[in-house]
C-alpha cells in the first residue's frame, strides 16, 4: 500500500504535472519524495551518484520498496540534482544534501528512521548519522563508494571531464543541446550535473545560457569537488569518526573501482556496532538468505 505525505506545487511541478510530496529545502532547493507502505519509518537514500533518484531502486538487486513495504514505512527521495527533485544553480554540497534530509524527516514526521542507502547513498548515510546521531536507528550500506589502494580520485572525476571538454570547445548552447537530447548525467556526461532542469525549464536554461562557459567551467570543477571530496576513504567522514560510529550498521561490500570491496570491509572492521556480509550476498543462490538477513537486521533494531 503507498501512502503520500503533502503535497506542494512549484511552478515547474505544474509544468511536470506532478502531485506527489515535496519540500522545500533551505535554500529554496524543491526536494521529491514518496512514501510507501507504513510502519516504522526506514529512509531510502539512492545509487547513482549525481543521479541518485528513488526510480534507481527498481534497477537494484534488492528492491527494498518491493520487500519492506509490508512491514515498515518507506521514504524515498530524489537527492536535489536528480529525479523530479528541482536543484538551485549552484554547487554540490553534503551541508545542502544534510538540509535536504532533515527537511523530507521533517516534513513527512519522522523524529527517528532506520537508513538505507545505495553506492553514493552510503555516503549521505554515514554524513548524516555524523551531524544527527539521535536521528538514526539502524543503517544498511550497499556498495559503499570510497578509495582506496585500487582506485584513485580520477575515477570519481573522469565523469565530469566530458562535461568541461564540451563546454570548453563548443559552448553553452551544446551544453544545453546535450541536455535536451538526454538529461540523465550518468548516462550523458556532457550534459552535466545540472541537465534535468535545463530540459525541464526553459528559464533555467537561459540562466545557465547566460553563465558563459568560463563560469559554467568553474561551476563543475566546484560541484565535483564537492561531490567527490579529497577525504579517503569514505569521501564525508573521517576514519576516526567511523571508529566510533553510534548506529549499528549492516554493509554489503561492492567489488568494482567505485565500490571497493576493501571499503565496506574496512567499515566492518573499525565501526565499533557493524556487520559485513560476503561480497556475492545478493547471488542467486545467497539472495533470499540475505533478504532475510536484512530484515531481521532492521526489525532487531526498531524501538520498541
Amino acid at each position: 500500500m503507498r501512502y503520500r505525505t503533502t503535497r506542494r506545487k512549484t511552478p515547474e511541478h505544474e509544468r511536470r504535472g506532478n502531485d506527489m510530496p515535496d519540500v522545500t529545502s533551505h535554500d529554496g532547493a524543491i526536494i521529491h519524495y514518496e512514501v510507501f507502505g507504513s510502519g516504522y519509518p526506514l529512509v531510502l537514500i539512492a545509487p547513482g551518484g549525481v543521479n541518485s533518484e528513488l526510480a534507481s531502486w527498481q534497477r537494484s538487486t534488492i528492491k527494498p520498496v518491493d520487500l519492506f513495504a509490508d512491514e515498515f514505512m518507506l521514504i524515498a527521495m530524489d537527492q536535489r540534482y536528480a529525479g523530479q527533485s528541482i536543484p538551485p544553480l549552484k554547487p554540490f554540497s553534503y551541508d545542502d544534501a544534510m538540509h535536504d534530509i532533515r527537511a523530507v524527516l521533517d516534513d513527512a514526521g519522522v523524529e527517528k528512521a532506520h537508513f538505507m542507502g545505495g553506492c553514493i547513498g552510503c555516503a549521505y548515510i554515514w554524513r548524516f548519522i555524523h551531524d544527527h546521531p539521535d536521528r538514526v536507528s539502524a543503517a544498511v550500506g550497499q556498495d559503499p563508494v570510497g578509495l582506496d589502494h585500487t582506485n584513485s580520485p580520477d575515477v570519481f572525476y573522469r565523469m565530469f571531464h566530458e562535461t568541461m571538454r564540451l563546454a570548453r570547445a563548443e559552448g553553452m548552447d551544446a551544453v544545453v543541446n546535450a541536455a535536451m537530447e538526454n538529461p540523465t548525467f550518468v548516462m550523458n556526461n556532457a550534459a552535466g550535473p545540472f541537465a534535468r532542469r535545463i530540459h525541464d525549464d526553459p528559464a533555467f536554461r537561459q540562466e545557465v545560457i547566460d553563465m558563459g562557459r568560463e563560469r559554467y567551467i568553474l561551476l563543475i570543477t566546484a560541484f565535483r569537488d564537492g561531490i567527490w571530496p579529497q577525504n579517503p576513504p569514505y569521501f564525508t567522514v573521517s576514519e576516526d569518526w567511523m571508529r566510533t560510529c553510534p548506529a549499528p550498521l549492516l554493509v554489503l561490500p561492492g567489488n568494482d573501482p567505485f565500490h571497493p570491496t576493501s571499503v565496506g570491509e574496512q567499515i566492518c572492521r573499525e565501526a565499533p556496532n557493524a556487520r559485513c556480509l560476503d561480497v556475492d550476498a545478493r547471488s542467486e543462490e545467497k539472495l533470499p538468505g540475505t533478504i532475510e538477513t536484512l530484515r531481521e537486521f532492521l526489525r532487531t533494531n526498531t524501538p520498541a
